[in-house]
């Protein structure tokens, strides 16, 4: 996307730009001082640059995958900050430097000339590593806020190869460009894009909790902007602004643009004015440069040794920031005996090979014995087979259970781990946990279904006697307190399809004898059907409801069904109401996706005491994003009149689908949360 690639172009012009004419000056003041046989000590410090920006761009990357999430965003975050301060203070230093970049260079090259071959290498190792790390900081920082897409690197790549041109260009002199000029206008644009990185890291720091006022919002604009038009993706792309910003990024981009953009215009025109000096072009003995030339050439080990070093040392940083031991320990585990083998391991990131030994297949879990918190678990571990259960260890006890598919739970001795704690457990849900709230959405199950009894009586009566314009009202209303119940799908069993299927795969489409319920009944009052017609349909939906509402006391309702249906009433809802799929003409999909959200509201409400004592930032962030899109589904509602969803502007469509996803998203890791683990 060219919105997620511009910050990053501008960046790779920039910087390749700066790079390029120190490379530039360098090899022509080389050439004129007839000193061609030391272009390659150049080019190895042109080599060693790159290869230590490439290295500290992997460093970055692999050094925050090893990190939790919160951690990362508190990592990103704080390298945003510092990204914003190296190109503040880049582009200060190029508005004060384009006029005598040239001098100051081709003085450290006569200097240079008079010493060794490693004083040349160094200078232009310096002079471009600079630009380099700067560039790769930058861009790491971009691509995080781009969600890792491609944008970034490919407008980086197309500056640099734009860059590398421009700078051949005003070598060969075919080009004549105002650089005093180029430096003061992309300088003031990178300002801007860098008051928007800051705010982009302060975000990041308030989501990694290493700042307060994360909830804090200046401004929410979710509900009227649409996140996926091209303004809206072109400002935040470019320049990081967002429909919600907290009072935070608001004051930190609005304090950095009035602080350096004054000083940076001040300056700019102080500039203008200045006039740059230049030095003489060297002198040197060219004889005695071929030869050092020649001698240096045979040394091949200097080239190879600076390119390669980089390279060494960040794999040497990425193996320590992912620790595997070379002989990790093999831990069996059986029906009778787990964790034979185990001892107390080092703290940090450790991979243990676990066996299973025994002739069942069982789940493996190592956890706080104290508290049975689990820090990493294997489901299904068949009989002779071997996995890798990875986690990361710190100070605190350590145990392993064993829970076989037929048998009591095993657990090992426990080991202690020197050191800090710091490793975060997910404390296991049981049965009994869930028992509360259960009960309590049982009862609230009941009570809808006793009053969508009433509700679809009420329907039946209409069109027995002939009302249809009351009947379409009195549909909407019985189905949407259906659709408020989506918990329950799960255990409504055969009644769910007799009273909300839908005609997908019936052989006879809409007129199949099979399809029955709420949509055969929709298509009927919106498909000009007569109350006659649809008589025996509206009876048999008064006695599916009436005989759900009999048994549904005396139905399974599986404990384990409620986290998950927490995420899967609205992914239901995106995939099918805000499709349009279930739509038999009523146009009614937002009115039951409302309804769907209501019913994850409820979910969210018995589950609040477990969740809040798993991840008390769950819901804080839930609640807001369940706001959200309350607001985009309230806007569609006109009085008894909804918007159907082929009939959505195409802005408040994307604006409900991304508000919708967002909240998936945040829902997504509380069937995790409250997962119940085997432990007998």
């Amino acid at each position: 996307m060219w919105d997620d690639s511009f910050p990053s172009f501008l960046i790779g012009l920039r910087e390749g730009l700066e790079a390029g004419l120190i490379v530039s000056v360098l090899v022509a003041t080389l050439v004129r001082a007839g000193a061609r046989s030391r272009l390659a000590q150049v080019w190895t410090g042109v080599l060693a640059a790159i290869a230590l920006s490439m290295s500290f761009g992997a460093v970055l990357t692999f050094t925050a995958a090893s990190l939790s999430t919160t951690a990362q965003e508190a990592f990103g975050g704080a390298l945003s900050i510092v990204a914003v301060a190296f190109v503040t203070a880049m582009v200060f230093w190029m508005r004060r430097s384009a006029r005598s970049l040239a001098g100051e260079i081709r003085e450290k090259v006569t200097e240079a000339l008079t010493m060794g071959a490693g004083v040349l290498v160094l200078t232009s190792f310096l002079a471009v590593g600079r630009e380099g790390l700067e560039t790769a900081l930058f861009l790491w920082t971009t691509a995080r806020a781009a969600d890792e897409s491609a944008g970034p690197l490919a407008g980086a790549g197309v500056g640099l190869v734009l860059a590398a041109l421009l700078c051949w260009g005003l070598y060969r002199r075919v080009l004549r460009i105002d650089l005093t000029r180029f430096f003061t206008v992309t300088g003031a644009v990178l300002v801007v894009i860098a008051a928007g990185v800051l705010g982009y890291g302060l975000r990041d720091l308030q989501e990694g909790w290493a700042l307060p006022g994360g909830t804090a919002f200046a401004f929410d604009l979710s509900g009227s902007v649409d996140a996926g038009s091209w303004y809206s993706t072109l400002l935040q792309g470019v320049l990081n602004l967002t429909p919600a910003m907290t009072w935070l990024q608001v004051a930190g981009y609005v304090g950095y643009l009035a602080v350096v953009m004054p000083l940076f215009v001040r300056g700019a025109r102080g500039v203008r004015g200045a006039r740059g000096t230049t030095t003489p072009t060297p002198s040197a003995n060219p004889r005695s440069d071929r030869a050092t030339g020649q001698a240096a050439t045979r040394r091949l080990l200097l080239p190879v040794a600076v390119v390669a070093v980089p390279a060494l040392l960040a794999g040497l940083v990425v193996a320590l920031a992912h620790p595997k031991p070379a002989a990790g320990q093999t831990v069996a585990v059986s029906e009778t005996d787990c964790g034979q083998g185990f001892t107390a391991p080092k703290p940090g990131r450790q991979d243990f090979r676990m066996h299973n030994t025994g002739n069942q297949t069982s789940e493996v879990y190592l956890i706080d014995p104290s508290s049975n918190a689990v820090y990493g678990e294997i489901e299904g571990l068949a009989p002779g087979t071997t996995r890798d259960l990875v986690a990361t260890v710190a100070g605190g006890t350590y145990a392993w259970r064993c829970v076989p598919a037929d048998g009591k739970a095993v657990t090992s001795k426990a080991v202690r781990v020197a050191g800090a704690a710091g490793v975060h457990a997910v404390v296991p849900v049981t049965e009994r946990d869930l028992i509360a709230p259960l009960t309590a959405y049982k009862a609230y199950v009941n009570r809808g279904l006793s009053t969508l009894v009433t509700q679809t009586r009420q329907l039946n009566d209409d069109i027995r006697a002939g009302h249809l314009d009351t009947a379409r009202t009195d549909w909407l209303t019985a189905h949407r307190t259906y659709a408020s119940l989506g918990a329950a799908y799960g255990t409504f069993e055969d009644f769910d399809q007799k009273i909300n299927g839908r005609p997908d795969g019936l052989p006879g489409g809409v007129h199949d004898q099979g399809f029955t319920g709420f949509h055969r009944i929709e298509y009927g009052l919106w498909h000009g059907q007569s109350a006659a017609q649809l008589k025996g349909v509206t009876q048999k939906l008064a006695v599916d409801v009436a005989g759900l509402r009999k048994a549904f006391p005396h139905q399974e309702f599986d404990p384990s069904d409620l986290p998950l249906r927490a995420h899967e009433i609205l992914e239901n809802t995106l995939q099918f109401e805000l499709t349009g799929d279930t739509d038999q003409g009523s146009g009614t999909g937002l009115a039951t996706a409302d309804a769907n959200l209501a019913g994850t509201r409820e979910l969210l409400t018995v589950l609040h005491p477990l969740l809040t004592a798993r991840a008390p930032r769950l819901l804080p962030t839930v609640d807001a994003a369940i706001a959200r899109l309350q607001r985009l589904l309230d806007s569609a509602h006109h009085g008894n009149h909804w918007t159907p969803v082929d009939r959505l502007d195409p802005a408040a469509k994307a604006r409900i689908d991304g508000a919708t996803g967002q909240l998936l998203e945040d829902l997504s890791p509380v069937p995790d949360l409250l997962e119940i683990r085997k432990s007998a």
